[in-house]
């Protein structure tokens, strides 16, 4: 099967001008085919306190009432969605920007919690690999915003890492999926306060630990979960890794941090 590479890019890197601008024009040079799945919650955080609303954050995930969610409709679908498309066109590369709802890619549901409501935020049901196939045949290469849809009409927050752990799921049978997190830092880090202390490679075993401990907490949770399911879902590989690094998984395996399956 042809390769393939689901990006998920989040951080400081999307808040940067620059730190985004240099990402895509490493991204522009990679060879393989990939899908490109974009956060942006520090711009929503932003976006909400200057208009008097609220963010609370539970397990690294946004509670989302409406006012939120109409934040995050015009921050992900919007401005950096299309930012990073034009960022991209810009370099030669054929990007199309979509939301879940478009053309039906991500179907998903509201989120049941037994003791939270999470508001408008949901669990993703499908990924259409059908139709992702069909662009990437057709010569577009997806930039995905984390929003879906329920199928009634509503839009729902949805977490960025879940979509693309989901998406290279969806497409595991069809393309040897490699599933990339990219941020600011260089890999999943044993001590937050120190950027050399890179984990090489983290197994099932190990994770339990390093949350136990703390030293993987809030967002890096989300990561590491959905990691392991793309692995048990087909997922040939998953690694965690700087952004300013990217160019570097065309010429060896060793960047940043591989989440192993065992």
């Amino acid at each position: 099967m042809n390769p393939l590479i689901v990006i998920k890019i989040g951080g400081n890197v999307i808040d940067s001008a620059d730190a985004l601008a240099a990402f895509l024009s490493d991204l522009a040079s990679l060879k393989a085919a990939w899908i490109l799945v974009h956060g942006g919650g520090k711009l929503a955080t932003d976006f909400s306190a200057r208009l008097g609303i609220a963010t609370q954050m539970i397990d690294g995930r946004r509670v989302t009432d409406q006012a939120t969610l109409d934040v995050v409709t015009m921050v992900y679908g919007g401005l950096v969605n299309k930012r990073i498309v034009a960022g991209l066109q810009a370099h030669g590369v054929n990007a199309l920007g979509l939301t879940g709802a478009d053309g039906d890619i991500i179907r998903a549901k509201k989120r049941i919690h037994p003791t939270t409501d999470y508001g408008f935020v949901g669990d993703v049901e499908r990924v259409s690999a059908e139709r992702l196939d069909s662009l990437l045949r057709q010569g577009f290469l997806p930039v995905l915003a984390p929003l879906t849809h329920d199928g009634a009409g509503n839009i729902l927050n949805t977490n960025a890492d879940t979509i693309a752990a989901e998406t290279a799921s969806s497409l595991a049978s069809r393309y040897d999926v490699r599933l990339v997190y990219c941020f600011e830092k260089q890999g999943v880090l044993r001590d937050i306060a120190d950027e050399a202390s890179v984990i090489p490679r983290i197994t099932a075993q190990d994770y339990k630990h390093l949350r136990a401990s703390g030293a993987i907490a809030k967002g890096m949770i989300p990561k590491m979960d959905n990691a392991f399911a793309a692995l048990r879902h087909g997922v040939q590989a998953v690694t965690i890794m700087s952004a300013d690094s990217i160019g570097g998984l065309q010429n060896a395996d060793s960047v940043g941090t591989t989440i192993i399956a065992e």
